[in-house]
């Protein structure tokens, strides 16, 4: 299996974990959590599953509060166990769901952390949004899972600790992100041949538009994305490019490189999904359709390739792929990104523990987003809240212990559900009261904005 898995140990190419231990990926049907499963990576999953002939099965599935899409998805599958945001979406859930099935329902972020952890299941796809995201995450990867991460922000955060804790538990971790995972696809079996990884983004529906154009953009706007169909939180982020931003952090991190080797190339057409470059020069590049089952079942079912109901690519039909360097200028939040990175790696944040800067800028970046969304500020105040607060990082950071973990703090072998759950949860609080204090300062700098800076 190992020639279908990504380089490691370099000098090249160190991807952050081994392939899925013996007695893991050779296990059919292989069962499967779904968390964050009624948003659009969770409802292509499912369709994933049940395509799969059979090789895939729900053990789990989790949702916020949308009580009524996951009942019907829960009727549907029968998964044991279910996991929602509080005890009112628990009420609310279990009034859908009729006397004849009465699952387990796991309540909050704890409950979220266990289902990752479950018993008997062999994949998780930690596809939560944002932040939230993290200690199920960290669960997956402390109970030994193969990891289908579709939640960045994981790496953003913690990129460093989820690396330590795969070497000891012997999780995998399998990229949902279809940059991601067409580098993982480029990579497998020659990756100490790389030199530069090229992330290609579509450029968002400003693509062109000077940085005095975006002012007046409205959240609608923002939402209507050329190529894709997202949340809406992901939606914003490429329209701001935070997410390419955060998608370079999240490369350093899977596969060992440099920051410089990362490289980030506007392609408007979404069929090039990244590309490699080697050491002699060449490229090798991933190619498909828009549809994000395609990544998803790559990760979900691997090594497996099998259909997933995705229209095959018709190059004639696409006609010209063209490409163009990203305007940094009008799109800043590539540069914050970068230079996040850069402050955590400058202070030793590869060690096992969690990056300030890279905590301040995803922190800062959602309460943003959520603001513009609401109307709270305007588009272009997203990377100015952003840049406002990480030069605010040096008084905000003494607010919380991020330092590195202890060597022996961190298990070297899998952990049990209830044991994993509960260390996920210890580890994911460490960030807490950074995240929350970026937060704040977003809010209150959107609704005093003649407030000097600190």
């Amino acid at each position: 299996m190992t020639a279908l898995w990504p380089g490691r140990g370099g000098p090249a190419i160190d991807y952050i974990s081994a392939p899925p231990r013996e007695g893991l990926a050779d296990v059919r049907p292989r069962r499967v959590v779904l968390l964050g499963s009624t948003g659009s990576i969770g409802r292509n999953a499912l369709s994933v599953v049940e395509a799969s002939a059979g090789r895939l099965v729900v053990a789990g599935l989790a949702c916020a509060r949308r009580v009524e899409a996951l009942a019907a998805q829960a009727l549907r599958h029968r998964p044991p166990v279910l996991a929602v945001l509080d005890e009112e979406a628990a009420e609310a859930l279990r009034r859908h769901l009729p006397a004849d099935y009465a699952p387990e329902i796991l309540v909050g972020r704890p409950g979220y952390a266990r289902l990752a952890a479950l018993a008997g299941a062999c994949a998780v796809l930690s596809a939560q949004s944002g932040a939230a995201g993290l200690a199920a995450t960290l669960a997956a990867a402390l109970a030994g899972k193969m990891v289908c991460l579709a939640n960045k922000e994981s790496l953003v955060l913690a990129g460093a600790l989820v690396r330590a804790i795969c070497a000891g538990t012997g999780a995998a971790v399998l990229p949902v992100d279809s940059e991601h995972d067409a580098l993982f696809q480029c990579l497998a079996g020659r990756g100490q041949e790389a030199r530069t990884l090229v992330l290609t983004a579509s450029g968002g529906p400003f693509r062109g538009r000077k940085a005095g154009e975006l002012a007046a953009v409205r959240p609608a706007d923002a939402l209507a994305h050329p190529n894709w169909r997202m949340g809406a939180k992901i939606s914003i982020d490429s329209a701001t490019l935070m997410n390419k931003g955060l998608e370079l952090i999240e490369a350093v991190h899977l596969y060992g490189v440099a920051p410089e080797r990362v490289r980030i190339l506007v392609h408007p057409q979404s069929v090039i999904h990244s590309l490699v470059e080697f050491a002699d020069g060449s490229l090798m590049a991933q190619l498909g359709v828009a549809d994000m089952r395609l990544p998803i079942g790559h990760c979900l079912d691997w090594p497996v390739c099998a259909p997933r109901g995705a229209a095959p690519l018709d190059l004639a039909a696409v006609g010209s792929l063209t490409f163009e360097e990203p305007d940094a200028e009008a799109f800043p939040c590539l540069r914050l990104a970068r230079e996040a990175l850069l402050a955590d790696r400058a202070v030793g944040a590869g060690t096992p523990g969690f990056g300030p800067a890279c905590v301040a800028l995803n922190a800062a970046n959602e309460a943003a987003v959520e603001l513009f969304l609401n109307g709270g500020c305007g588009f272009t105040d997203i990377p100015a809240l952003v840049s406002a607060t990480l030069d605010a990082l040096p008084e905000l950071a003494g607010q919380a212990d991020l330092g590195p973990l202890a060597p022996d703090s961190l298990p070297a072998a899998p952990l049990d559900e209830a044991r994993a759950a509960r260390l996920a949860l210890e580890l994911a609080a460490r960030v807490d009261a950074l995240d929350a204090a970026c937060r704040a300062l977003v809010r209150r700098r959107a609704a005093h904005p003649e407030e000097p800076k600190c």
